[in-house]
């Protein structure tokens, strides 16, 4: 039995083996690249040479890093709990046997589908001060007789690339928790059914419970996402006003244009540990080895 054992894990092994390669190749090496890099002076037409931590600590005493960290979080404090919320309603509806639902599992895919630079350029044209729709529909609906400047304020810019990124990656939500209800049997709820069981507490004793791993597959990638979060943001409003919507992405890749790839490097080493901290810690709280057996 033993030998059986390790004759198992041998092949176990073998079968990873092209995977651990794939991701040591395409993300480890960069990964370490990126902090070895972000410990020199990389300036573009100097000599590069070691510095140290000294590109952290210039970091730190930069007010708009802590501007840039502030937006992130705050962006991923909005979006991911929204975009949870209206995911799993839309794939609680898109469950529902109605005959037109293979059409409108089709049709949900669409802003997801769409690439990314896209959806932001027609979001682009939406916001538009002259003759976006958005201030068409606010003027139909009379609520103001002068256009507003969506992008132009530090709450409207923020409400503005909230909407556009829920409309986005909302879909992507609604199909992981889709597959995951999908998979709840269905006699469970006839019998809960049949027991007097309302829709809430068979939704909230059977559905929510089932479904907690597509839960977290859904929540530790859409926060992800939504820390790396940059091309929206560059095409709408470059992270402006004022800086008000600079993302740490579009933070590091500002560095990177002028040539100082060291200071940018130590930026994206900051958003991968943050991302690495907060993907560990949803798992942890959500005890996803165990919910995944």
């Amino acid at each position: 039995m033993k030998g059986n054992h390790h004759k198992e894990i041998k092949e176990s092994s073998l079968f990873l083996l092209p995977l651990a390669l794939f991701v040591s190749a395409f993300i480890l090496v960069p990964v370490i690249g990126t902090m070895i890099d972000s410990t020199f002076l990389d300036v573009a037409f100097l000599q590069k040479k070691f510095c140290g931590f000294d590109n952290y600590r210039w970091m730190i005493r930069n007010p708009g890093f802590w501007q840039s960290v502030r937006f992130t979080l705050l962006f991923v404090a909005v979006t991911v709990p929204l975009e949870m919320i209206l995911g799993l309603m839309f794939a609680l509806l898109l469950n529902e046997p109605t005959p037109a639902r293979a059409i409108l599992r089709a049709a949900v895919l669409v802003p997801w589908a769409i690439p990314a630079a896209v959806s932001a350029r027609t979001w682009e044209l939406i916001y538009n001060y002259n003759y976006g729709l958005a201030n068409f529909i606010w003027r139909k609906l009379g609520i103001s007789a002068e256009p507003i400047n969506w992008l132009g304020s530090e709450f409207s810019a923020f409400a503005s690339l909230v909407i556009a990124d829920a409309w986005k990656t909302t879909p992507f939500v609604a199909i992981i928790l889709l597959a995951g209800i999908s998979a709840v049997p269905e006699e469970l709820h006839r019998q809960a059914k049949v027991d007097g069981a309302t829709l809430f507490q068979r939704f909230a004793h059977i559905t929510l419970p089932l479904i907690k791993p597509a839960l977290l597959v859904a929540l530790i990638f859409r926060t992800i996402d939504a820390l790396r979060i940059f091309d929206i943001i560059y095409v709408l409003t470059r992270g402006g006003p004022g800086g008000a919507t600079t993302s740490l992405s579009l933070y590091g890749y500002n560095y990177f244009l002028i040539g100082d790839f060291g200071y940018g490097s130590a930026v994206s080493a900051i958003l991968f540990g943050v991302a690495l901290i907060l993907s560990v810690t949803c798992m942890k709280i959500g005890r996803f080895s165990e919910e995944v057996k």
